[in-house]
């Protein structure tokens, strides 16, 4: 038996197959557990659907984070076919990134409020939806987050204050459902080839900056911060809230280059 059977929850940001997401959905499918998944828009919902399928799952529904509607109707279908749940992955982030290659003091309201409102604040809207799936026998909610949020790095601008929100929202969440066994934490990866890192600029010089410099001398792969997943959703995570872990090679224990690389 896998650390996950008999476990089941939802993901939430599966792009395509190079997807942090989709890397932690085919690590939780391996270990056991039984997936649902979101997507939004017909063109999104077409390249899920092979990836569903691969991975056991004929569960899938269109879901707008910004939409109060759309957002109770994904989680009435939810119940309705899993009345509990033990898990939420959630895995999306948003920003023009017309903003991102620019100077970050001119930020405009509008990118702003969009990017808090789909990085950050969806992550309270889907876990106060997965509450009642939750609060019987607890669960455990994971969403990703980057070291840009308390480390200024180039071109992440806005995104790095969205995520600054979003790693407060895990601390504030973990000790709101702590009580009744629901145990929320963030899953830090380094740069990672995927297709919201290529919409960052400067990103082929990120990637490569973080290889040579991490101790391990590698960036994440999807296969760790699906492992990663496993544990913080398995028993044996039963003790682990309101924690950033970092899946990044250690890369963010340095406070230089590596002295070949000065």
């Amino acid at each position: 038996m896998g650390l996950l059977t008999n476990k089941r929850g939802l993901v939430i940001g599966v792009a395509n197959e190079r997807s942090i997401a989709w890397g932690i959905a085919k690590a939780l499918h391996e270990a056991g557990a039984e997936l649902a998944f979101t997507y939004q828009g017909d063109a999104f919902g077409k390249r899920l659907e092979p990836l569903a399928s691969s991975v056991g799952s004929d569960f899938m529904v269109d879901v707008d984070v910004t939409d109060d509607a759309s957002l109770d109707a994904a989680f009435e279908q939810l119940a309705e076919r899993w009345p509990q749940i033990d898990f939420l992955v959630h895995a999306i982030a948003f920003s023009d990134k017309n903003e991102l290659t620019g100077r970050f003091l001119h930020t405009s309201r509008e990118n702003f409020k969009n990017s808090l409102d789909i990085s950050a604040y969806s992550f309270i809207e889907v876990a106060r939806r997965a509450h009642p799936l939750m609060v019987e026998n607890g669960g455990s909610l994971i969403t990703l987050t980057y070291q840009g949020s308390n480390k200024v790095t180039p071109f992440y601008n806005v995104m790095g204050v969205a995520k600054a929100a979003l790693e407060s929202t895990t601390r504030y969440l973990a000790s709101d459902l702590g009580p009744e066994g629901i145990r929320v934490n963030a899953i830090s990866p380094g740069p990672m080839k995927t297709l919201a890192g290529a919409a960052i600029g400067g990103a082929r010089k990120t990637y490569k900056f973080t290889d040579l410099n991490a101790p391990l001398q590698s960036n994440a792969t999807l296969e760790a911060v699906g492992g990663t997943a496993v544990y913080l959703i398995a028993d044996s995570g039963a003790c682990t809230t309101g924690e950033i872990i970092h899946v990044d090679g250690g890369y963010h224990v340095m406070g230089m280059p590596r002295v070949e690389n000065i």
